[in-house]
């Protein structure tokens, strides 16, 4: 078997891919690896950004394979011609580990891409063998639709905080009468609220696109440090950082080992390290570390959680967005029992809905919201509100 993740298509119904690339090498290789799968079809081959709008059109994919780089129209040219084109597709950006491949990337994922995946270096050992792995894993993650939802709306106006039904749940209630950690549903508000001194935040898989949606109302509204871990390669991570620094009131940086923890500042977990925060001569300082993976990720969110409670106890705002897995949901966990707040993207928004979920279904989420409202959701917190 070439991938750990398993389709619930529906018995005989495939998922309809179409790739973009100028490289005949990778066309080739793509081609001969999603050949004979019993849920994947390939559809079209297209051979640049150009012929891809026209092919989207004909045969109306579920997932479009994207090269980043590519002559005549290259893929962040191609993306609105292509959601035109084919509305209900996914597109799965495949770029370089290069600067200008990472920025080209971010800037995709910005305008509605679903997910991304770095193209392996010529000279990687078994860097094929893990693109093909991963290649096949997102297909089936993006493409199925138990397994994922379309990329996220436009915010829309702040309505009363309610958290919405989830699909095949019966509709949840703020307050559940008979609830204990580790049944599904909502966890009841703490009795007594402690003073918000940080805001930590996970997300994954459509995460780029959701903190634009969330960071700058946030950065805004707070001075509080904010600190986010995006599971990301190196690279990726900066020019997430540098993105999202221009339109955030905060300064959002790539965090660095042994910086301190400032009010006004958003902190991006790099590609490669583990985040986590030390008290040093009694002020909050970023450490990096390079342990090994947690939930087959580094940066892992259950260790910035987990650390950042230790250091700020329950005088935390925990928003867990959309992302595939289950990481940050061990951390919510340890900072709601220090006594503070937990915030999730509801499953209607997110790209994939595994990390989010797994809080709700943990018991460890206090409140459940569409993307355009998790920011308001916040702020109402902050403000004291309950």
């Amino acid at each position: 078997m070439l991938s750990g993740v398993q389709t619930r298509q529906a018995p005989g119904q495939r998922i309809r891919v179409q790739l973009v690339d100028d490289s005949a090498v990778v066309r080739g290789l793509t081609r001969r690896w999603l050949t004979g799968l019993d849920d994947i079809e390939i559809v079209a081959v297209s051979v640049d950004g150009a012929q891809g709008v026209a092919d989207a059109a004909t045969h109306r994919p579920d997932v479009i394979i994207l090269d980043v780089e590519m002559p005549r129209m290259d893929g962040l040219e191609a993306l609105p011609h292509l959601r035109r084109a084919a509305p209900k597709a996914k597109i799965l950006m495949a770029s370089t580990l290069t600067h200008k491949g990472a920025r080209t990337t971010i800037q995709a994922l910005s305008l509605g891409a679903s997910d991304y995946l770095p193209k392996p270096e010529a000279n990687q050992i078994g860097g094929a063998e893990a693109y093909r792995d991963s290649l096949i894993d997102k297909i089936r993650i993006i493409g199925s639709p138990d397994l994922a939802r379309a990329p996220a709306l436009p915010a829309k106006p702040l309505q009363p905080l309610a958290p919405r039904p989830v699909a095949g749940k019966a509709p949840i209630t703020a307050q559940p009468t008979n609830h204990a950690p580790g049944q599904p549903g909502l966890r009841p508000l703490p009795l007594t609220r402690m003073q918000p001194e940080a805001i930590v935040v996970a997300s994954s898989t459509g995460g780029p696109q959701a903190l634009q949606a969330v960071l700058p109302a946030l950065c805004k509204s707070t001075q509080l440090p904010i600190l986010v871990v995006q599971h990301m390669p190196p690279t990726f991570t900066e020019i997430l950082a540098d993105h999202l620094n221009d339109v955030c009131a905060h300064t959002v940086c790539e965090a660095k080992h042994g910086q301190p923890v400032l009010a006004g500042h958003t902190y991006i977990a790099p590609g490669g390290y583990h985040m986590t925060v030390k008290r040093q001569a009694g002020r909050p300082i970023i450490e990096l570390n390079q342990d090994p993976q947690v939930n087959f990720c580094r940066p892992a969110a259950d260790v910035l959680f987990k650390g950042a409670a230790d250091v700020w106890g329950g005088s935390l705002a925990a928003v867990v967005l959309t992302g595939m897995g289950s990481d940050g949901c061990k951390g919510v966990g340890a900072i709601l029992e220090k006594g503070g707040r937990s915030f999730i993207q509801d499953q209607e928004s997110s790209v994939v809905w595994g990390m989010p979920g797994s809080v709700f279904n943990a018991g460890f989420a206090h409140s459940v919201h569409p993307l355009g409202e998790v920011a308001p959701a916040v702020e109402k917190f902050l403000r004291g509100g309950r």
